[in-house]
């Protein structure tokens, strides 16, 4: 936290944090034990491309023989990362494209993060008010205004946030339930709108060997085409706004 304050949470919602942080962390351990006999020394979240290679490296074989325990580890850990807020989901997406390829690897990527967004957005509901309004005041108090404009064409204006990089995905996921964002609003809004990132990461880790850094993922031509297409799913509301 900023200035040295303490998370504000009370007893209660840190045990339910607690709580739901154990069962991942069962699950996880579980799906390891599961997993057959070998060196596993190079297993880590990533968090560089390099780490992406080693990974791809270790995992490309074992992959084809072990298909259905990549997938179901892959997905668990994917949704872990987003339920807690933990950094790192975009070299999960470079991996993704890196191991499936680029239809595999995307039908992967949007089903875990929404899975992982939907986690996020009822963990939030249960204890996160308290720490929405102490991490991002500014923010939630801008979102909330215009979740409350834009009330009956949400869904074009949540598939606006979630296709352009205007608010982080990890504000959204926790806000939402704050400012009354309807679940099934989310999740479509979530589904659909993540396809376009998606697609930037997973063809990513297709070409992985090209790839300098994380930065030539967001060159400005991809930045324009996700504004564009924020723009086309928002006009609907704009159009309804200049007939009234």
């Amino acid at each position: 936290m900023e200035g040295g304050r303490s998370l504000p949470l009370s007893r209660r919602d840190l045990a339910a944090a607690t709580v739901v942080f154990a069962i991942f962390g069962v699950g996880l351990a579980g799906l390891y034990l599961s997993m057959p006999a070998s060196d596993y020394s190079f297993l880590k979240l990533p968090r560089t491309l390099e780490d992406i290679r080693i990974l791809r490296d270790n995992l490309e074989s074992y992959t084809n023989d072990y298909t259905v325990q990549v997938l179901i580890c892959y997905f668990t850990v994917y949704i872990f990362m987003q339920t807690f807020m933990i950094p790192g989901t975009v070299f999960m997406s470079i991996l993704a494209g890196a191991l499936f390829g680029i239809a595999g690897g995307m039908v992967l990527v949007i089903l875990a993060a929404t899975a992982g967004a939907s986690s996020c957005y009822f963990l939030s509901k249960i204890i996160g008010r308290p720490l929405v309004f102490s991490l991002w005041p500014d923010k939630l108090s801008f979102f909330q205004a215009q979740v409350a404009k834009r009330r009956e064409k949400l869904l074009n204006y949540i598939l606006f946030l979630r296709v352009t990089p205007t608010l982080p995905n990890t504000f959204i996921n926790m806000a939402s339930p704050i400012v009354d964002v309807p679940y099934s609003i989310f999740f479509l809004a979530t589904l659909i709108g993540l396809i376009p990132a998606a697609y930037v990461t997973v063809r990513a880790g297709t070409a992985l060997g090209e790839l300098k850094s994380v930065a030539d993922l967001y060159d400005f031509q991809s930045i324009a085409t996700l504004f564009f297409i924020g723009i086309v799913t928002v006009t609907p509301t704009l159009i309804s706004k200049g007939q009234k």
